[in-house]
């Protein structure tokens, strides 16, 4: 082969290879532009359509008698596409929305800004301003053509028919980035739950936006439906619950607890079912429902109130259970065939091998199970921790400690029970490695105040509730929930499954005969009402101010319907504050009213203030 047409081969090949990478390098380019990057297909779309959300209404709850809870009621957001915005009169707009020019400017970068506002396109509505007072979109409605590239958007909000169970309820805000980066149906301005049962379901109560799809002519103005409307979706309503609350019980229990710090819950023991909670101090729901954008400025006030009315109690406060714990350490030792009932131990107001420590109130010596537990004996349960750790059958006092602890966490400690709101505490139930880590070595002494529910043992005033629970169904519980029905679904099967702890039914008969003879001779007597069998358990539990008070009990004995704990902080003796309370509010309850006879004490607490921690001398533990 000649070298001319050598080379002349090797030009041509050159340049058919060169047109290939070039023709090649425009077709990347051209997908890249027209399938990959979406701003064109945006700018075209956006010249010739406005998308207009359209928000679903929120699914309304409502509570087991089917009274209205909280509902819907419309609200504005004023929205803008940039790359429509002209010159207009800011000073008109900032007059016509109630704004000054500062915040204006304000809100005008946020929306440009892709850190605070990730989904940002200025081809497409963006969150400029939300829930526009009735007066301002009255006024901004009137003069929206004179602001290019606003729009108004409907969107509803939330509101409430009672005062009452913000803790539970919970409230909904804007969307914030997190929300927004976890889940790709929020935009900024949507809102979303943030507490309660409108966080725990929100997935069910959202629903599932539409869209309307609008018509511009060469100008950008609305010239009506696309194609009459057949490509324009309908919202999907959120789903509608049912709670368990009975509101007018949890208005009551509220009002009681006024002026006051604690908690009280109910529990119908079949379903699990909770039927108030309250969590004190509260808070009107409506205040935090965003009208008038108003939200940070009731926001603030919550958080920096010193009784932090924010934190639910009932599922965030860990505290000693003190005697209300008994029942509880009772059912281990029989299950582990520590004690039988007629098992009977010493007690000269306090343990004798702690040289009377833990002390204990004056009583008959020495006692069996049943009359312990109504008299609340602290010796008798120190007796019992005692010979369980020391028993041979475990080999070492660390599994001794271990095998505790798992009986106790079957009974519902030292974990979330799972109630269907978010935020529960676990408590603390401690296992032998647990005082491996603090002691070089340890006893049974070392360790004694767990017996009567002090030491390291930490619980939820829940966790309280659903012992007496798993006490009034002899031997299991099924997982605390606040809500009842979602329409047209299924309740999740872990709120109707029964859990067991594993221990044996017939040991709970002791226990039941036990806290009925609380009530009816022991240091429960102020709970028994006529004609209702109560079953209780009173607490006192030490902390570093005046002791907490604490009571649980169920009714009737038989065939339960009600479970309840009572908890108020600082309140003194078991007996003095939560018991009354939980009196009333059985006989509230079970009754449908209060009795005349009982009307002096419901005054009575209704006047009691309870606030300040009062920090006594140091003293020795007393139920």
């Amino acid at each position: 082969m000649k070298k001319e047409n050598f080379d002349a081969d090797k030009r041509k090949m050159f340049i058919i290879y060169g047109i290939c990478i070039l023709g090649l390098v425009y077709i990347i380019r051209l997908f890249s532009l027209q399938v990959l990057d979406s701003n064109y297909k945006e700018w075209a779309n956006s010249n010739a359509f406005l998308n207009k959300k359209r928000y679903p209404p929120r699914g309304v709850m409502y509570d087991r008698n089917n009274k209205l809870l909280v509902y819907n009621q419309q609200s504005y957001d004023v929205m803008v596409v940039m790359r429509e915005t002209k010159e207009f009169d800011t000073l008109a707009f900032c007059r016509a929305v109630n704004i000054n020019k500062e915040y204006f400017r304000k809100k005008w970068a946020d929306v440009k800004n892709r850190k605070l506002n990730p989904g940002y396109s200025s081809y497409t509505p963006q969150t400029f301003l939300t829930q526009l007072g009735s007066k301002e979109y009255g006024i901004l409605q009137e003069s929206i053509y004179k602001f290019p590239g606003f729009y108004l958007q409907n969107k509803p909000i939330r509101k409430y028919n009672y005062p009452n169970a913000a803790h539970v309820l919970g409230y909904i805000a804007e969307a914030d980035k997190q929300n927004l980066a976890d889940d790709e149906y929020y935009v900024r301005g949507d809102y979303i739950g943030k507490t309660g049962v409108e966080k725990q379901y929100e997935s069910y109560l959202r629903g599932t936006k539409g869209v309307e799809i609008l018509l511009r002519d060469a100008h950008g103005r609305i010239k009506g439906k696309y194609k009459e409307g057949i490509h324009d979706q309908d919202p999907i309503p959120g789903k509608d619950l049912t709670l368990s609350l009975d509101i007018d019980l949890q208005a009551y229990g509220e009002m009681l607890m006024t002026n006051k710090l604690g908690s009280i819950i109910m529990i119908e023991p079949e379903t699990g079912e909770i039927l108030c909670m309250v969590s004190s101090p509260t808070y009107d729901p409506s205040i935090l429902n965003l009208v008038g954008r108003q939200f940070s400025e009731n926001f603030v006030k919550l958080t920096k109130d010193p009784y932090t009315p924010l934190i639910n109690r009932a599922l965030n406060g860990t505290y000693p259970p003190g005697s209300t714990f008994k029942p509880a350490q009772a059912l281990v030792f029989l299950e582990e065939n520590i004690i039988q009932p007629s098992t009977a131990y010493s007690c000269y107001h306090g343990w004798p091998p702690g040289g009377g420590r833990p002390g204990c109130h004056g009583h008959g010596s020495p006692l069996a199970l049943v009359d312990a537990i109504g008299t609340s004996c602290n010796s008798y349960f120190c007796w019992g921790l005692k010979a369980m750790l020391e028993n041979k059958k475990y080999s070492s006092i660390e599994n001794a400690m271990d095998k505790w602890r798992d009986l106790m966490v079957s009974q519902g400690f030292g974990y979330p029970l799972g109630v269907d709101l978010p935020g529960e505490k676990r408590g603390r139930i401690p296992n032998g490695q647990f005082y491996d880590k603090i002691y070089t070595r340890w006893n049974p002494f070392t360790v004694i105040s767990n017996s009567i529910g002090q030491g390291e043992i930490e619980e939820t005033p829940l966790q309280i509730c659903n012992l007496a629970a798993t006490i009034a169904n002899r031997g299991y519980y099924c997982t605390p929930h606040v809500v009842k029905k979602i329409r047209d679904t299924a309740l999740d099967s872990t709120y109707t499954k029964r859990k067991y702890t594993g221990i044996a039914p017939e040991h709970y008969e002791a226990i039941v005969a036990g806290m009925r003879k609380a009530v009816t001779g022991g240091t429960s007597t102020r709970a028994n009402i006529p004609g209702i069998e109560v079953c209780g358990k009173t607490g006192t539990a030490q902390n570093k101010g005046k002791d907490h008070s604490i009571f649980m009990a169920f009714a009737p004995k038989d065939n339960p319907k009600v479970a309840i704990s009572v908890l108020v902080e600082n309140g003194g003796f078991g007996a003095t504050n939560a018991l009354p309370i939980a009196r009333l509010m059985l006989e509230k309850y079970l009754n449908g009213q209060i009795s005349e006879s009982s009307v002096w004490e419901e005054e009575k607490l209704k006047n009691t203030i309870i606030l300040r921690n009062v920090v006594l001398p140091k003293k020795q533990y007393m139920e």
